[in-house]
């Protein structure tokens, strides 16, 4: 793309040349003269002064230290989000090679296909699915039956889909992800020994939602496990049966939440945390990493700590506790002073 078509792509101030074709985007420290990359965080605004890029993306706001006549600037209100726009541009015209049905693929009886789809080989379409318009699915793939994938979706290589799943459009499946395998439920008998409780609900994936790599969503016992639309979840996150997570939510890496709770709109959780069942957590909450949660969670903020705790509350335990040291070192010296006193009084 040609850097005046950019500029107007992203209503953006350009202070430079318009003609000089950027065949790509790169970050600060590695970009070439034949691309162009961006300026968000003011802990890079030091690269500026030596980046190699053709142009560069800046806040209206930003005033560089250095001034330089061998780079095109474009000046916009919010780097990152142009950024990301053209991130968006010119992976779509990168494209790639995809498209249509292989022969080694298996397609099973009364399956609805729709319009563009890749289908790769030595996947598995099962009776009675529909698969919507403009879907990619990659190699090795197993979809079960009666499953419902919506348009514009992407499946890569080695997702499994149980049976009657539902999938909406412009959902991303990351390799290695089961979405709907049987939920962790067993019923404990009078002689210690368990049974197996049938697990007979669905997943539902609302639309724009994105599961990272080898992640793991339970299916229901009854009615069904719920990805809310919009939902953004890391690699190697266990969500377990009959959970709802509402719009807008992000989940870091190697999360689990156990059966049947519910967290609210757009909540952020940080890695490795651990949420127990049977529990709802309100709107707007921001989790840490590595916090236990064991209650439920009935007020937006941040919460901290190996028991979820208010952030502020959690501090004030930790000043406690870092003082701890000094604390003993305190009381051990009064307790010689009064040894001494005691001695010395006799």
């Amino acid at each position: 793309m040609k850097l005046n078509e950019i500029s107007e792509l992203l209503d953006a101030e350009l202070d430079g040349d318009p003609d000089l074709e950027i065949n790509n985007v790169a970050k600060i420290e590695a970009a070439n003269s034949d691309e162009i990359t961006f300026i968000s965080n003011p802990l890079y605004e030091k690269h500026f002064g030596t980046t190699s890029a053709g142009a560069i993306i800046i806040s209206k706001e930003f005033e560089p230290s250095a001034k330089r006549t061998d780079i095109s600037v474009l000046r916009v209100h919010d780097p990152y989000r142009s950024f990301l726009i053209l991130l968006d541009k010119f992976d779509e015209h990168a494209g790639d090679d995809y498209d249509g049905i292989s022969d080694d693929c298996h397609i099973g009886n009364d399956v609805e296909l729709g319009n563009d789809l890749y289908i790769g080989e030595f996947t598995t379409i099962s009776d009675k699915c529909s698969i919507g318009d403009n879907t990619k699915i990659y190699p090795n793939c197993s979809i079960g039956k009666g499953v419902k994938i919506g348009d514009n979706c992407l499946i890569y290589p080695n997702v499994t889909i149980y049976k009657y799943c539902e999938i909406g459009n412009n959902v991303i499946l990351h390799s290695g992800s089961v979405i709907g395998c049987d939920g962790f439920g067993q019923a404990r008998q009078e002689d210690g020994s368990y049974i197996k409780i049938p697990q007979n609900g669905i997943v539902k994936i609302e639309d724009d939602v994105e599961i990272g790599g080898n992640c793991t969503i339970d299916r229901a016992t009854i009615g069904e496990t719920l990805i809310g639309k919009g939902v953004k979840i890391d690699n190697q996150v266990q969500i377990a049966h009959n959970v709802v997570i509402e719009e807008d939510t992000v989940i870091a890496s190697q999360v689990g939440i156990a059966g049947s709770t519910k967290i609210g709109k757009r909540c952020m959780i940080g890695g490795q945390t651990g949420i127990v069942g049977h529990i709802t957590i309100c709107d707007d909450v921001m989790i840490g990493a590595s916090v236990g949660v064991s209650k439920s969670i009935e007020k937006p903020g941040l919460y901290t700590g190996y028991r979820a705790k208010p952030n502020t509350e959690n501090l004030k335990q930790e000043a406690r506790i870092n003082n701890l040291s000094d604390l003993e070192e305190r009381v051990k010296n009064l307790e010689e002073k009064e040894t001494y006193r005691t001695k010395t009084t006799k």
